[in-house]
Formats: structure tokens, sequence, C-alpha cells
């Protein structure tokens, strides 16, 4: 392939007495004409190949097919509404619904009517006690910054101006006067100028100007946080806040809003921890912490004495990780048995009061609500089942459907098995594999492996439309639950972080080898995927075997490791990586990994296609454009780089349907034209393989 020419400009970084070019750091500037000029040459080059795929449009087609059906989220009370998100089914944003009992439900807030394109998403709502007030949240083209719009919820009428430049927030009432949020001090022009270890917390007083609002955390020499959230207890009687210097650990802080002389009060003072409130009954506070837990416990202490010495444990820490949630007067705790949901309710004196049986093997969200809640509805799913809500009552334990979709896939077509495989240090590691019941295991069926590992973040059993068409086609999906990730706690976290980080890609590998060595599939027929942290997975890992896998997938990936952390939100993810300026230790490591400096000349690399959004504020594109520009002059033979870059969009909330069913008809049909299909596959026999 002819790709477009890529400018090199002297660029020049010294680390611990080691020169470090950067001949294409030019890209880091996403605003300028230049690098806006270079986005549209590759995107021309990308979208010119994939026009020549001659099934690219029947994939579309069938993902729009299949994606039209009606999507319902599980049911909330507010005040005298329940109120419920609803997709009629190619709606791009979805739409809140509120009904009252025995009444129509009527539309509350459509953001498809936000923006003509569709680009501008609901992305919070919060509510008064009473639900009389509420306060909603907007992202315009994917942007992390937010806009804020208070409305009377009985007349739907806008209260005030917008508030702007909110980010990393939630909204949090105190009782009807104003609410709580969380900002930074937005720079001008770039985005990469972000002062991101100045997050604050403001209290908004309802009917004032936005430049009047109080500060009420951060920003102080000692208050200097990245990550800084404020919530108000049910009750209305504490403000909590959660200040963090990076995405792990956290220091608590409580103030009781009927005191109007009352301070702040340190109930954890270090980020040593993860640590925060579900509930409170009076002064006794109900504290989820990993502190000598690292799978998590709940403990209580007296607000008026909060410090950790005075804890109690109510509920102890098991062998597996704990969710926990409340409602009704219960607390809800799920716990994670191997990536599989299981459910138990507790009384609030932690005596057991049942597990709850749920509807199958997979993934159980929601069980929460107000305390003056009898029932309320939770979600399950599975790789192959389809999301549906049930209505649960607090006091008998009984449940009942609430709602099933109906969708155009038969899930008993489909099995999910999950397999323990052996990583290179010998750790086993769990994966769950996805197909078509009957599938022959003959080293031909088109695989995708999907991976995250990082950031104590759990991979649990879900439903994916797009998924569904991969498997649909004979393909398989498989989603190992790697060290980094939380499915096993703190301990499992730090396995894959700093000098550790190298497990996860190890346990990745491992992860291919495996169902390369039992015959699900074969390197011709193999695909990696993953986005964010993801994205740096798949891009380590074809870099470090581009013989493993015929195809790659890096998405919105953290790809240059030595200046991550130089760029908007970056610097709050230096606990799982940490930094190339921390020591030369650290510089070493993470330039022995970082995808962008580790692209060889003359080395025959996966196909390759790389998709980013021009105006993510979150991973900026120019870990992508670099790392494309590196492949694209480095790499030898013929398989395609290309990278497609969604304009007006950011890290990939709030995408409309219609992008992101454009973007995966792209990707697999990508996948399989390199996989040598000139044709979709047949669903139950595969096309031998075409040299």
């Amino acid at each position: 392939m002819t790709y477009p020419t890529t400018n090199k400009v002297d660029s020049v970084d010294t680390y611990f007495g080691n020169e470090i070019k950067d001949p294409f750091r030019w890209l880091e500037d996403d605003r300028s004409p230049e690098t806006e000029a270079w986005v549209k040459k590759q995107n021309e080059t990308t979208f010119n190949y994939l026009d020549k795929i001659p099934f690219r449009n029947d994939l579309k087609n069938r993902l729009e097919k299949l994606w039209n059906y009606e999507k319902l989220g599980s049911p909330f009370k507010e005040g005298e509404y329940t109120y419920f998100y609803k997709n009629d089914g190619l709606q791009n944003q979805y739409v809140v619904y509120r009904k009252k009992a025995d009444s129509e439900a009527e539309v509350f807030l459509d953001p498809n009517t936000f923006s003509e394109d569709g680009t501008t998403s609901l992305s919070g709502l919060s509510f008064t006690k009473d639900g009389s007030l509420a306060t909603y949240l907007i992202s315009e083209g994917g942007s992390d910054w937010r806009k804020g719009i208070v409305i009377n919820t009985e007349t739907k009428q806008v209260m005030e101006d917008a508030l702007v430049d909110i980010k990393f927030s939630g909204i949090s009432w105190r009782g009807n006067d104003g609410f709580y949020y969380s900002s930074y001090d937005k720079p001008e022009g770039s985005e990469l100028s972000a002062k991101t270890d100045q997050h604050k917390v403001y209290y908004h007083k309802l009917g004032t100007p936005q430049k009047n609002d109080a500060l009420v955390f951060g920003g102080k020499p000692l208050e200097k946080h990245r990550y800084i959230g404020a919530s108000v207890t049910e009750d209305n009687r504490y403000l909590v806040i959660s200040a963090s210097v990076s995405t792990s650990g956290n220091k608590l802080f409580i103030r009781d809003l009927e005191d109007p002389n009352g301070l702040l009060i340190p109930i954890v003072n270090d980020t040593e921890s993860d640590n925060y409130i579900i509930d409170n009954v009076g002064s006794k506070l109900f504290i989820v912490t990993n502190r000598n837990a690292p799978n998590q416990k709940i403990v209580t202490v007296d607000a008026k004495n909060p410090e950790t010495e005075h804890w109690v444990d109510i509920i102890p820490e098991t062998e597996n990780v704990l969710s926990p949630n409340t409602g009704g007067g219960y607390i809800f705790t799920e716990y994670m048995v191997d990536a599989i949901s299981k459910v138990y309710q507790y009384d609030y004196e932690g005596k057991l009061v049942r597990e709850v049986k749920l509807p199958g093997v997979g993934s159980a969200s929601g069980f929460g609500g107000k305390k003056e809640d009898k029932e309320f509805y939770f979600s399950f799913t599975n790789y192959n089942t389809p999301g549906s809500s049930y209505k649960y009552n607090v006091e008998t334990g009984e449940y009942i459907q609430y709602w099933e979709p109906e969708i155009d896939f038969n899930p008993e077509d489909y099995k999910s098995t999950q397999v323990f495989y052996t990583s290179r240090d010998g750790t086993k590691v769990p994966m769950i594999i996805t197909h078509k019941k009957g599938l022959a295991l003959n080293g031909k069926n088109p695989t995708i492996l999907y991976g995250y590992g990082g950031f104590n973040i759990s991979l649990t059993p879900s439903f994916s439309i797009v998924n569904a068409v991969w498997m649909e086609q004979g393909g398989i999906y498989a989603v190992p639950n790697l060290r980094g990730g939380g499915e096993y706690g703190k301990q499992w976290h730090d396995a894959g972080t700093k000098t550790k980080k190298q497990n996860v890609f190890d346990d990745f590998i491992a992860a291919a080898e495996y169902l390369i060595g039992n015959n699900y599939t074969s390197k011709e027929f193999l695909a990696v995927r993953g986005g964010s942290n993801g994205g740096l997975l798949v891009g380590a890992t074809m870099t470090q075997r581009p013989d493993l896998i015929k195809v790659a997938l890096p998405a919105v990936g953290v790809l240059d490791m030595l200046r991550y952390h130089t760029f908007t939100a970056g610097a709050g993810w230096a606990y799982d990586y940490g930094t190339a300026e921390e020591s030369e230790e650290m510089f070493n490591y993470l330039k022995g990994y970082s995808p962008v400096h580790n692209v060889k000349n003359g080395v025959l690399y996966p196909a390759t296609l790389v998709t980013t959004g021009d105006h993510d504020d979150r991973v900026v594109p120019a870990h992508s454009f670099k790392f494309v520009a590196e492949l694209q002059e480095k790499q030898t033979g013929t398989n395609p780089t290309l990278i497609r870059i969604e304009t007006n969009a950011g890290h990939g909330a709030g995408t409309p349907v219609n992008k992101t069913i454009e973007q995966y008809a792209d990707i697999f049909g990508f996948t399989l034209f390199n996989m040598g299909y000139q044709e979709l596959p047949n669903t139950s026999v595969l096309k031998e393989f075409k040299e």
C-alpha cells in the first residue's frame, strides 16, 4: 500500500542521560492545520481500502437489523415518578421516560434532540430527594467536559443558565437549595495543558451565577488531588468527600451538614486503600474498604469518632471480591466468583438474610434503591444472553421478569465455556470462550481475543450486539480475565501494574497460545482487540509477538508510555503505569514495552486497523497518530496498517448508534477480509482459508 507521507521533525527528550527521538511529536497538536490535514489524508487512505471490502455493506445491514429492537433500562423511582431509559431500536441516544402509577409513560428527556448529528449525549442525571428538581449533564462531541442543566421536573422548564466545565464529576443535591460538583481549571487552547492535579469541588446555590459557586475542597497545597468527588448521604445528613491522586486509593472526609459550623473530618487521611460510604443510619456510617482486606469488606463506625482504629467489621472479607449496594433497608453484596456474579442479602446488623438465586450464570447489576423502597429492579446478562430486567421484592426475596428483549438472536444456539490456562510464570488465568454450538475445532475459526487488564476493572459476562453478529458468522469471542483487572481483588490488580505490567501482556499472549494450541483457531484466523488501556495491551502484544496474530485492532489506545502522563488526565494513571521521569528503572521498563517506541524496521506486523476519535480528551489521539506513523514507516510485507479517525468524537461514551454500526462494520469487515474471506462466511460451514 501507499500511505500518506508523515513529516518527521527533529525532537529529542533526555531521560537519565538517554536521548529519545520523537519525530512525530507535531501530531500531538490535534488542533493544528497540519494535523487536521494529516487526519484527512489518513482517513481517505483508510476508507479507500475499506470501500473495496465486498461484504462490508452486508455487515452493516446485518448490524442494523439486529440492533433494531427495543431496549429498556431498569426502572428507578424519583418522587412520584418511575423513570427508565429506552431506545426504540436505532435511535442514536437512549431517551429518558417516566410514568406515574396507572398512567402512560411520557418522554422526560430526549438527547436525540440535543444536536442535529446525535453527537451530544446525556452523561448524567441527578434528582433532589423529593424528585421535584433535577440536574442533567451533557457531553458534546464525546468530550469529558460537561455542561449541567437544572430543570423543574414537573414542568420540564430550565431553571437557570447552564453550568459549564464540569469534569469527572457527578451531581449531588443538598436538599432543594443547591448541589455539589467537581471541575478543573479549564486550559486555554489545547487540552494537552490541563492542570489535572487540581480537581476541585464546588457548591452551586440554585439561582446564583456559577462564578459565585463556593469552593468546598481542592486547589490548596494540602488539597491538591487529581480526582475529587462529593456526595450527600440519602438522609441529607452528611457531605462525603473522596480525594485521590491516582486511579487507586483515596482519602475520605465527612462534614455534618446539620452543624452550621461543621468542618470536614478525616476518616481516612492517606491513599493506601480504596474507601467509600454506602449508607448511614443516624451517625453510624457503613464504609466499603479494601484496607487490610484486598477483596473488600464492609465496616461500621460512628461519625463522631470515625478514624480507622474505631472501625468494626460488619461483613468481613471473603475469598471473592465484594461489590455491595443498598436498598429497601438491606445491604446486597455481589461477589465475583471467577468473574461470575453471586448475590447475597444482609440486614444492617450484618446478618445474612438469603442468597439471591440469579436467573443463570452471568452478570447481575442493580440491586439498589432508596431505603423506603419495598421493591426495585435488577438486570442480568451474559455473553450470549441479551440483558433482561427483573422486579425484586426485598422482603420475600422473590422476583419476576419485568422485561425481556425481543431480538433476532437465539441464545440457545450458542454456548460459553470458562477455561483456566497457564500464563508464562505459572499463574492460572480464567477465560470465557463463546461461540455457536457445534462449531468444529479445526483451527480455522475466525476469533477475536478481547482484553483489558488494568485499573482494577473487571470484565464480566455481558451481551453485545456486535459480538452477536461476529458469532453468527461462525466467529469465536474469547475474553480472558488478565492480571491488572479487579476480578480477584487488589492483589490481582497490583500484579499487573508498574514493573509488573508485563504480566498483563504475558497473560494475553498465553490466552492466544491456548486458543491456537487447542484448535479453536490459528495464527491466520486470530485477531486481538482492546480499547484504551486495552489498546495499549494490543499495541504491546503486536510489537512483542507479531508472529502470533493475523489482525490487530487497538482502539483509543495509550501507546506512548514515555509521555502519556503529560496529556490531559494521563498523570492520574501513574498508579498503574509509573512514569518515565520518576526513576531510571521505571524509564527503562516503560521504554521496553511502549508500543510507539518498539516498532522495528523490517518486521512483518499484523494487519492493523487503529481506531480513535479526533477530539478524544481522555486518551488523546496523538497516541494512535504516532503509533500508526511508526508502523507505516517501518513495517515490511503487504499487511495493511490503517487508522480510522472518527471526527467530532471522543473516547467512546455517548457515540451515536449510527456511527457505532458503521465503525463495527468496518472493523469486522477489515478483520475477515484480512483473514482471507471474499464474502461473509456461512454461519455453520466456514470457507477454507485462501492463500
